[in-house]
């Protein structure tokens, strides 16, 4: 969940919100926010006007808390038993730098040579480091991820769950495809797991929906009608009525290549009805009874239509426990047996229908 809003106050107490929204829903793990954890830190503030009066630079102070924290080499020892120079290193001890009254009573020279002690110059302040700022487009951004654990391995499940309990008990408007130009309140984009499959199922459909066009075009320039393709077309949507329960049954999740194996459907179940309909036109063609023709093609065609499927359905067989692939080999299992099946009655009596319509008409 990525929160938009206005101020980085407003932001993290929308962020916690939704945390503990999290929390509520059952099977949802890992929950973790990009809000940090308050760090505390000591700054040495340089009290300028008394820093001026007693002739200490600002740079003289830096330098001698770097000296006193980090070190400072203030000269070099040259003998003659070694070539290279050895470094005065000055420092306050390791074990005493996290002493305050230590580092407060360090020494610095001012310009009339007198010494002034650190903690004439300075003091002391309690501050919080400041946290990392995300951003995403340009906008200030918190996030809240988690994880699904259980049987529903699936985040989109529980991320459903968490829309109606956040639409239930809060007002935060809730966005799942576009990310926001411009924010005015506190607002909820839902991304990750989600984002990807909505892109993933988006470009799938509008591949489906290109290629059952051109499947269309095709047919059209082969039988010169603009309904023939419809039928021919027919079983397209009776796949569904295999992969949906195949899915149920094998108790696997609907994913990308479940997808990719309805599209490849499409152009399976399509030559197996432009095989029956084109039987049944070379039949009628000769002087054949359209009765006769179609009883004809059902019997024919069968037995090529159904080897051919079983013969798919054997290669699926092979990638069925890929953990990958399973919604492929699934989809295709299913969805060949069930539209196959139903491929042999009702291209036939449609095309029956059809072809009566069209003598009586004409």
């Amino acid at each position: 969940a990525e929160i938009y809003g206005q101020s980085d106050a407003q932001r993290k107490k929308t962020a916690q919100r939704i945390e503990q929204a999290f929390h509520k829903v059952k099977g949802i793990v890992d929950i973790d926010t990009s809000i940090e954890t308050e760090s505390p830190r000591k700054v040495f503030v340089v009290d300028r006007a008394k820093a001026a009066t007693l002739g200490v630079s600002q740079a003289d102070i830096a330098l001698a808390i770097q000296t006193a924290l980090k070190g400072n080499d203030i000269s070099y020892l040259h003998n003659s038993s070694n070539k290279y120079s050895v470094p005065i290193r000055l420092e306050i001890p390791a074990n005493r730098q996290n002493d305050l009254q230590t580092l407060l009573s360090v020494p610095i020279q001012s310009v009339s040579g007198e010494l002034v002690a650190l903690g004439e110059v300075v003091h002391i302040e309690q501050r919080n480091w400041e946290d990392t700022i995300y951003h995403k487009d340009l906008l200030p951004v918190t996030f809240v991820t988690a994880d699904m654990s259980g049987y529903q391995d699936s985040p989109l499940y529980g991320m459903f769950e968490l829309v109606d309990e956040i639409e239930s008990n809060t007002q935060i408007e809730q966005n799942f495809i576009n990310n926001p130009d411009f924010v005015t309140h506190s607002m909820l984009k839902w991304d990750g797991e989600w984002q990807i499959t909505y892109e993933t199922f988006r470009d799938m459909g509008i591949a489906y929906a290109i290629g059952l066009i051109l499947i269309y075009l095709l047919i059209v320039a082969q039988f010169n009608s603009y309904f023939v393709p419809l039928i021919i077309m027919a079983p397209i949507p009776l796949t569904i009525i295999g992969v949906m329960p195949g899915h149920w049954l094998a108790g696997s999740q609907f994913t990308a290549t479940s997808m990719i194996g309805m599209i490849a459907l499409a152009g399976i179940i399509v030559r197996n009805s432009i095989l029956l309909v084109d039987f049944i036109s070379v039949q009628v063609a000769e002087g054949i009874a359209l009765k006769t023709a179609v009883i004809d093609s059902a019997k024919v065609r069968a037995k090529p239509i159904i080897l051919t499927g079983v013969a798919a359905m054997m290669g699926a067989f092979f990638i069925l426990d890929d953990p990958i692939f399973n919604g492929l080999a699934v989809s295709l299992i299913s969805g060949i047996l069930v539209s196959t099946l139903l491929t042999l009655i009702v291209i036939p009596v449609l095309y029956f229908w059809y072809l009566s319509r069209f003598r009586q008409n004409n």
